[in-house]
């Protein structure tokens, strides 16, 4: 039998629905309706019990906007905007206009030619990575359970109006502000809102005027979650109306950065402050030195773009869009490109037990009477007891281990279709119970109740001495037990959790649930990358130890769900770190240990895949489901396995912490030669007769040394860079470019002597010889600085890295040497000078090589915990409600 439906849910009816205008239908605040009579609210929103027709709910669509507080749509125009959005890109075009109007056309050309395909280049790349954000999304819609024209169906959440009626049930999230008009036992964790972890009980009725926002029992909240029972509502606030929606909004209408992308924006502004000081610096010195002023400007601005990451945001973006390609290939589906770098921060992963760790068929082995005998009683008792339907002999929506019994090729399949079921308690977590008052084809009724054997023999009176043996070495041996317990209810017709009691035990139902042969591996693999893996499960945790034991994993210490009771949430935290099993827990005592995990200040994720681990999923940093759970649990989850396998999940570990060190590579080179090339030519021109380099050709420099960097997304990230979590770190950021800036600036000073002194170099060639050497360095310099190891010996660059570098230099060193060297400013480079630059690109790699072991000779520890934005949990939550 099913689990009965809400009181007071209509069925199909053609009562005429109100035809009154849409437009007068306005959103009523949630403090307000819940003060209203639920009569009062059903007239103001011109509602019947029925629901909203369709074509209602379309003109109401029309008029007040889709139920959303984010907009997921890839537009180019805002992509081109923040490409432009640097002003000392744009002072460099203005001051390139003006030196066109002043006569200085052919440079002014040039540099508007290469800041127009470095703004492009950035454009193609974000706008590309925004699209694949903008398929993720469309590939998933969240979904709400409306009743409209007396049926109930579901449709997006962001088609959700005033005036729909909606249901929600355990686990998921409430769509929009509701007066609720009927609940059973309904709670609702609004924590999100308020902080407090508490959940609060939820009724139908009225409220006072004047009653807080912690206080409104008669209305459920739009973004909090429902934690027990569930309720039926009519939507008075959709979108940026609801009180979670103006929260969100006033955080801010986009997804906001996350902590990693404030990290390249510090950066960024690290590098930024420091080319002013530059900037207005140089062009000082050449304004001293009596030289053009709008050439010094020019040059002075050039430095700045050269030292600025234009490209950075991009790199980000393409490393970012090539992940979520890459993890959907291996069968993981990530709702946000930021998830990728959650699941790169992952220290502690806690899963369910059935299908992650085992291989999630159950089969039934036997069943035994209370003396440990073969009973077949136990088996027909075991399969009339059962809260779902059974259609000709096949159960329907039923749990796994029901359906393995009546699958079993020994179940008497006739003898329990002579029962009829009277009366239901449904199964439920906080009892572990499913009771039925059944009746067999003689008249005789019985109630039977089957459950977590623990709680059943509490329901019991004069146990068998030999019960408890029995239990002991059925969970030793790794196997499921569910116990039966029977009492005669001759002429009662209903049924009620008082009856649960006086019971005499029938017997154990066994079954078994393999360990996974892939698990052990997959578990390996993830200690290997330092996540740490915790066992969630209902079961019993003698046989979630006996699953741990043979797949590799120290069982720990194991806590059960009345331990969890009797902890507060310090001590909870406190027994955490030697605990890794939770056995008999219920839905909000698994979220309630996500977290004091997280309070740990450690990156927590979930696993789950039931409705009863949806409270756990929105609870957790990153919460993980598979394509195979119920709508519920893939609602709540941030990411998605089309297999339920751990190895696919580190999968998706690895390419958050790949994305992260390829993104560090590139820093990292802004901040060691590029920066020490720029300082270079800024010390160069005080001494300098004339500029060291054309603002043009420093752009150029810049740009193919930008290209060939578009390339480090593809690149292998050493196997000791993946093995932990990484945080942003901008200190270490600022000590590597003290450190190897200098090393670079002193490779160019060398270069300066050898074009002065050596070749005798006049203003041309001396720009042609820097800008091949400049170009030669800080593009190959980052085959060092991308691994921590002795490159190309232990460790190599993609194909398609090496290839961009060696193509950035290779342009380089024959453009002098093409027909575009006198419009760019070159000219031809004698022999003797490639020989000079291989002996210094040589000497440089290898003192870079050496300055790289000692820099990174005591690893650094990962910071304790990740810092995160404010208001994280609401832009978290606020991605739920998103449209185009």
């Amino acid at each position: 039998m099913r689990a009965p439906t809400l009181p007071g849910r209509p069925a199909k009816s053609t009562t005429p629905q109100p035809t009154g205008g849409t437009a007068a239908v306005a959103q009523l605040p949630v403090l307000t309706a819940g003060a209203m009579p639920a009569e009062a609210v059903l007239s103001a929103l011109a509602v019947t019990a029925t629901g909203l027709s369709a074509e209602q709910s379309r003109s109401r669509l029309r008029a007040v906007g889709p139920n959303a507080i984010r907009s997921h749509r890839a537009r180019l125009l805002p992509v081109l905007l923040r490409q432009l959005r640097s002003p000392l890109l744009l002072l460099l075009a203005v001051t390139a206009a003006a030196s066109f109007f002043l006569g200085q056309r052919t440079d002014a050309v040039i540099i508007g030619l290469i800041l127009t395909t470095s703004v492009g280049l950035g454009l193609f790349n974000e706008f590309r990575a925004e699209r694949a954000a903008e398929a993720m999304h469309d590939r998933i819609q969240h979904r709400a359970t409306v009743i409209r024209d007396g049926t109930a169906r579901t449709v997006p959440v962001a088609d959700v109006v005033p005036g729909d009626l909606v249901e929600i049930h355990l686990g998921q999230l409430v769509p929009a502000d509701l007066r609720l008009l009927a609940t059973t036992a309904m709670q609702c964790d609004e924590s999100v809102l308020t902080g407090e972890s508490l959940p609060v009980d939820k009724t139908a009725g009225q409220v006072p005027a004047g009653t807080t926002l912690a206080e409104l029992s008669g209305c459920a909240l739009m973004g909090t979650v429902v934690s027990a029972g569930q309720g039926r509502g009519v939507v008075v606030s959709t979108g940026g109306s609801t009180v979670f929606g103006r929260i969100a909004l006033d955080l801010g209408k986009r997804q906001p950065d996350t902590a990693f992308q404030i990290g390249l924006r510090q950066f960024s502004l690290l590098l930024v402050s420091v080319a002013a000081v530059l900037t207005i610096g140089i062009f000082a010195v050449n304004v001293g030195l009596h030289r053009p002023i709008l050439n010094a400007l020019l040059f002075s601005l050039a430095i700045a773009v050269g030292i600025s990451p234009q490209l950075l945001p991009a790199v980000v973006s393409t490393s970012l869009a090539a992940g979520s390609r890459q993890l959907a290939r291996r069968k993981v589906l990530v709702k946000r490109l930021v998830c990728i770098e959650d699941l790169g921060d992952i220290e502690v992963l806690f899963t369910d037990k059935t299908g992650t760790l085992t291989e999630g068929r159950i089969e039934f082995m036997r069943a035994l009477g209370p003396d440990g005998t073969a009973s077949d009683e136990t088996m027909l008792l075991g399969m009339v007891c059962v809260d779902a339907t059974v259609h000709d002999g096949v159960v329907v929506d039923g749990n796994p281990l029901d359906t393995a019994l009546w699958q079993a090729p020994t179940a008497p399949r006739a003898a329990a279709s002579r029962y009829s079921t009277l009366a239901v308690l449904p199964f439920d977590h906080k009892r572990r119970l499913v009771t039925v008052l059944a009746e067999d084809d003689r008249g005789n009724r019985l109630i039977i109740t089957k459950g977590a054997p623990e709680t059943v023999l509490a329901c019991c009176t004069d146990l068998p001495d030999a019960a408890k043996a029995i239990l002991d070495n059925e969970f030793h041996a790794g196997h499921r037990v569910v116990a039966i317990a029977t009492r005669a209810a001759d002429g009662q017709d209903e049924l009620g959790r008082s009856d649960e009691h006086e019971l005499r035990l029938n017997g154990f139902l066994v079954f078994l649930d393999p360990p996974k042969s892939s698990a052990r591996e997959a578990l390996t693999r993830l200690a290997g990358l330092g996540v740490a893996v915790k066992v969630i499960t209902g079961d019993n945790p003698e046989v979630a130890a006996h699953v741990c034991a043979e797949l590799g994993l120290p069982p720990g210490n194991a806590l059960t769900g009345p331990d969890i009771d009797r902890l507060d949430d310090r001590r909870l935290s406190e027994c955490l770190s030697t605990t890794t099993i939770f056995a008999r827990v219920d839905p909000e005592q698994k979220a309630r240990i996500v977290r004091a995990q997280r309070s740990s200040g450690v990156d927590v994720a979930f696993l789950g895949d039931g409705v009863n681990d949806a409270l756990a999923l929105h609870a957790a940093d990153v919460g993980i489901s598979v394509d195979s759970a119920t709508d519920v649990a893939k609602d709540a989850a941030d990411v998605v396995l089309l297999e339920k396998d751990l190895q696919v999940l580190a999968d998706g570990v690895v390419a958050g912490r790949r994305i992260f060190a390829n993104t560090m590579k590139y820093v990292l080179m802004g901040t060691s030669s590029n920066f020490g090339n720029m300082f270079s030519a800024a010390g160069a021109s005080v001494f300098l007769p004339f500029l060291p380099m054309l603002p043009s050709q420093i752009l150029l420099n810049n740009l193919l040394y930008d290209a060939s960097q578009l390339a480090i997304p593809t690149d292998t990230v050493d196997p000791e860079q993946l093995a932990r979590p990484a945080r942003w770190d901008i200190a270490l950021i600022r000590r590597f470019m003290l450190v190897f800036g200098p090393i670079s600036s002193l490779f160019d000073f060398a270069t300066f002597a050898i074009m002065l002194w050596v070749f005798h170099a006049g203003e041309t060639l001396f720009h042609s010889g820097w800008f091949v050497e400049s170009l030669a360095t800080q593009t190959l310099v980052l085959f060092v600085i991308r691994t921590r190891r002795t490159p190309f010996f232990r460790s190599h660059p993609s194909v398609p890295l090496l290839v961009a570098a060696l193509a950035a230099v290779l342009t380089g060193a024959i453009l002098p040497a093409t027909p575009l060297a006198r419009s760019l400013g070159f000219t031809p480079l004698p022999g003797g000078f490639f020989v000079a630059l291989a002996l210094l690109v040589v000497v440089y790699l290898a003192l870079a090589e050496v300055g790289k072991h000692f820099f990174f000779r005591t690893p650094k520890p990962v910071a304790p915990q990740r810092t995160r934005i404010p208001g994280h949990r609401i832009h978290r939550r606020a991605a739920h409600f998103s449209t185009g």
